[in-house]
């Protein structure tokens, strides 16, 4: 179970000169199973928001809980994925994706054959004794995904985990978490500048006004894209009505910003 609050956050960064609002009366709730993603034109303070429901940053005022559990609390479970894998290159594979279990004082024999059974999952069993720099960029962020999986977080954060890879290997990429979410029924939320895969891979899209960020919108992704597969999703028409809607309205932000 998984249930995500955030009300009324705000978070203003303050130094001897002047007080900076980076983001103000931020609320929104992610239920348990859903996938919602983050969109905002360049400095609206998406990743800023995702630091906040990690429990990176403290909010200015606001709160933020899991499960009714602060995020700052050691006691949220929150997994983290971000755009580089940051995978340890004096490590095997096997190393990696075990090393959460091992500081949460989790690996036992049955856990790692579990986090070796997502390796699997992913396609990459016979890469288990390689080190990162034996993979392709794909690759490591599988393993990366992996990692974060294997410690059975309630709540996934991905902030821009495919920007940094070629299309071809990001859709590839996109399906298989979204298949993965899906099928273990993780709550997870995304940050993207993509508005295609925001709403390719998502139940909501919540749309960032620019700074100071505050919600300017949120989009019910249809039925029928949610319940396929990304690729998939990209090719209705549902999805391109959506799609135009979103980037008028991104475009419209992105001009009372100048």
């Amino acid at each position: 179970m998984a249930d995500l609050l955030v009300d009324d956050v705000s978070l203003t960064y303050v130094s001897k000169k002047e007080a900076t609002s980076a983001l103000v009366d931020i609320s929104f709730t992610v239920k348990d199973g859903e996938f919602i993603s983050i969109l905002g034109p360049s400095g609206s303070g998406k990743t800023t928001l995702l630091s906040l429901v990690a429990g990176i940053l403290s909010p200015t005022s606001g709160k933020i809980t899991l499960n009714g559990v602060p995020t700052t609390s050691k006691h949220a479970n929150i997994g983290y994925m971000l755009q580089q894998d940051y995978l340890f290159p004096w490590l095997s594979i096997e190393a990696n994706i075990s090393l959460g279990q091992k500081i949460l004082g989790a690996d036992s024999k049955d856990s790692i054959e579990q986090a070796k059974s997502l390796l699997e999952q992913v396609g990459l069993t016979d890469k288990l004794t390689h080190y990162p720099s034996q993979l392709s960029g794909g690759m490591r962020q599988r393993v990366a995904l992996v990692r974060m999986l294997a410690t059975n977080p309630s709540l996934l954060l991905l902030d821009e985990p495919f920007s940094a890879l070629d299309y071809q290997t990001k859709l590839k990429l996109e399906d298989l978490v979204a298949t993965i979410l899906k099928e273990k029924q993780k709550t997870a939320i995304l940050v993207t500048h993509d508005i295609g895969e925001a709403i390719a891979m998502s139940d909501r899209v919540l749309l960032l006004s620019a700074r100071p960020g505050r919600i300017a919108k949120i989009f019910d992704v249809p039925k029928e894209i949610r319940e396929g597969l990304p690729f998939e999703a990209r090719q209705l028409p549902s999805y391109t009505e959506l799609f135009n809607e979103i980037w008028k309205e991104l475009e419209s932000l992105e001009a009372n910003s100048t």
